[in-house]
């Protein structure tokens, strides 16, 4: 039994990291010039590595790549092969507070993670860290007008990038995970001034998933947290949490489900006993290591993904 999952395990890792050669990812400017209200004197971006942390705070304790000081957002897009290609694309929002961006756990094996099934992986830089008028205790705004102006122009280009303009999702993780809900749920009115045609295009995803997510519920009470709203069209939802998760505890993914179902959203909720947060996308030895394969079974019952590609993949896993 022990050599069966540590194969399994090792055959996953293999399957989630970018393969060494591999074509570097296409990158583009989110905005045509300087971002709204872009202050720009925080610093040059810089690349540096998270601190290690404990497996009572987190599942993966090693330190990983951060990137921060962003005021040039950017889309990293990085294809699959064409053989595996379904035509659907995931923008992904890695974590980090609103502080900083969890660009290899939450960004780069996400993208490895998505290309294997078949899925189009486009990392989006949003702008950290929070700048002065942006309060620590709140989601930081700044992100939100990144967020929906990357649906709009990933839509835009939809041809170009051989994605259908109908199947374009988002994912992101905890603080990530809120901005990918928010960005679900506020496609009705931007958070900016339009600046060009691109911003003619929808920003609403065709479907968002959320993982260990923060800022979802309210502080003192069970409901969701105070500025996210469910309009009529909001899209499907898949939702995981760890459930001995002290970052972002899993009552944030309980309550937006529950939203989510009164206000009758599909939505999908697993939540892993004993897990911890930052699991990212990565094997290890927990079962909420499996949440992307629930995850990919979500995604096929849409009908975002092959049949015989998603065979193929639970196969490698």
């Amino acid at each position: 039994m022990r050599f069966t999952l540590m194969t399994s395990l090792i055959i996953s890792i293999c399957a989630v990291r970018p393969a060494i050669g591999a074509e570097p990812p296409l990158v583009v400017a989110v905005w045509p010039g300087t971002a709204p209200d872009e202050i720009g004197n925080i610093g040059k971006e810089k690349v540096r590595m998270s601190p290690k942390s404990n497996r009572k705070r987190v599942e993966v304790t090693e330190p990983t790549k951060l990137v921060t000081n962003v005021t040039q957002p950017t889309l990293a897009i990085y294809r699959p092969v064409k053989e595996k290609e379904t035509g659907t694309a995931v923008l992904i929002c890695p974590g980090g507070g609103y502080w900083d961006l969890y660009w290899q756990l939450e960004g780069e094996e996400v993208a490895a993670w998505l290309n294997s099934i078949g899925v189009t992986g486009i990392i989006l830089k949003y702008r950290v860290p929070r700048r002065p008028d942006e309060p620590r205790t709140e989601p930081a705004r700044r992100p939100l007008q990144d967020a929906q102006r990357a649906v709009s122009l990933v839509r835009s280009k939809a041809g170009l990038w051989d994605i259908k303009p109908n199947q374009i999702g988002i994912v992101g993780f905890s603080a990530g995970g809120h901005l990918a809900i928010a960005t679900a749920t506020s496609f009705e009115k931007r958070t900016y001034e339009p600046v060009d045609n691109v911003d003619t295009v929808s920003c609403r995803p065709d479907f968002a998933i959320g993982a260990y997510s923060g800022f979802l519920k309210a502080k003192d009470r069970d409901e969701i947290y105070p500025g996210l709203h469910i309009p009529e069209g909001t899209p499907p939802i898949f939702l995981a949490h760890g459930g001995a998760d002290i970052v972002s505890p899993p009552e944030h993914s309980v309550i937006m489900y529950l939203a989510l179902r009164k206000a009758g959203i599909p939505a999908e909720l697993h939540i892993y006993a004993t897990a911890a947060h930052d699991f990212g996308v990565r094997p290890i030895d927990h079962p909420c290591s499996t949440w992307t394969q629930a995850c990919a079974a979500w995604l096929k019952h849409q009908g975002l993904l092959k049949p015989l590609l998603l065979g193929n993949a639970e196969k490698q896993q």
